[in-house]
């Protein structure tokens, strides 16, 4: 399926279901010799599940985008096109998942987006991916849909401490015209929202079939951050506490 870019990428993400807890590694031995896409089989999922990947690729790329200080203008340029690539033929394969041309833009996608290529010279930080781990291992939530529900209380947290990178993922990936740089940010975080809605994908804790409840925030702020002693996101480190306050902005919107 058009999500993980486990055919091309060095990833993997283990699952404790005793204890509930949910980790990812990564590893030049995860990576695939050899692999067959074939767009056709993306017709076979269900829409939700489709959602779920086109947000997972999205978040691949975009949980490499934001970290600030470093120029890299042609890992920029790809990245830029292949979010506006997902956003263009996501929209049509959820709607229409028989369409093979906008399928294969996807699957495309799906492999460069976690490949390492959108993070050359740049690094990256899954920060968004440590946030949605623990309401997939203690609440079964689709990985795609657990990334969804989160992304914008965490860009919402953090875009100030990156505003020339977010203002130009507004403008570059969502065609925001707003000289204003704080500006062009929020529309850019309040584009990308409202697209995983638009696809079906929760955009807070309050859409999930779960019932996530205050009082489960500060341990799932502790599965997070391995009970506090990682520090979470290149653009501003965040302990525990600071997590905790992230999933409580996402508990509406």
């Amino acid at each position: 399926m058009p999500a993980a870019g486990s055919e091309m990428s060095d990833s993997a993400v283990l699952t404790n279901t005793e204890l509930g807890k949910k980790a990812g590694i990564g590893t030049e031995f995860n990576r695939c010799r050899f692999a067959v896409i074939n767009p056709e089989w993306g017709a076979t999922l269900p829409a939700y599940q489709l959602a779920a990947g086109i947000t997972d690729i999205m978040m691949h790329t975009m949980e490499r985008y934001f970290i600030p200080g470093i120029k890299c203008d042609l890992t920029d340029e790809i990245a830029d096109g292949l979010l506006r690539t997902v956003i263009k033929n996501g929209a049509v394969v959820v709607q229409d998942p028989s369409d093979y041309d906008a399928m294969a833009e996807v699957f495309w996608a799906s492999s460069l987006s976690h490949n390492n290529l959108t993070e050359c010279g740049r690094g990256k930080d899954f920060s968004v991916h440590k946030l949605g781990h623990p309401l997939s291992a203690r609440f079964g939530v689709t990985h795609g849909a657990s990334l969804a529900c989160v992304w914008g209380a965490w860009a919402s947290t953090l875009y100030r401490d990156a505003l020339p990178r977010f203002a130009q993922f507004g403008r570059r990936v969502w065609n925001v015209c707003d000289e204003d740089d704080e500006a062009a940010a929020k529309k850019g975080i309040e584009k990308t929202v409202a697209f995983f809605r638009s696809i079906g994908m929760p955009v807070c804790l309050a859409d999930l079939d779960v019932d996530v409840t205050e009082d489960i925030l500060p341990q799932l702020a502790l599965d997070a951050t391995a009970n506090d002693t990682l520090r979470l996101s290149r653009i501003r480190p965040l302990n525990a506490k600071d997590v905790e306050a992230i999933y409580r902005l996402a508990i509406k919107n």
